[in-house]
């Protein structure tokens, strides 16, 4: 085997572990979202996920604690029970509580 032979064998090998790694990684992403659900209301501000309503883009851009409109993921199964300060809860549907004025 000549030294080109080798490096070419090596470079390949190094390529087909890093595409398996990276497969792997994917595969654990979407696992852990099938076991996560979205819940409205739980984000501390700054803190959501997504979905945080008028006057914002998206994750890390909820305005207030709990905003109603900005949700979460958490363990799929656990939002609806959630209890939080003030007698909140979270929501697997957006609320109208707790949002700011735009």
């Amino acid at each position: 085997m000549t030294t080109k032979t080798a490096f070419n064998a090596s470079a390949l090998a190094g390529a087909v572990a890093l595409a398996v790694t990276g497969l792997a990684a994917l595969s654990a992403t979407g696992a852990q979202a099938a076991e996560k659900e979205k819940c409205f209301g739980v984000a501390m501000a700054g803190q959501n996920d997504c979905a945080a309503g008028p006057g914002t883009t998206c994750a890390g851009t909820s305005k207030v604690d709990y905003q109603g409109n900005s949700w979460k993921y958490v363990e799929a199964g656990t939002c609806a029970t959630m209890k939080l300060p003030g007698d909140r809860m979270g929501s697997l549907t957006a609320l109208d509580r707790d949002v700011p004025k735009a």
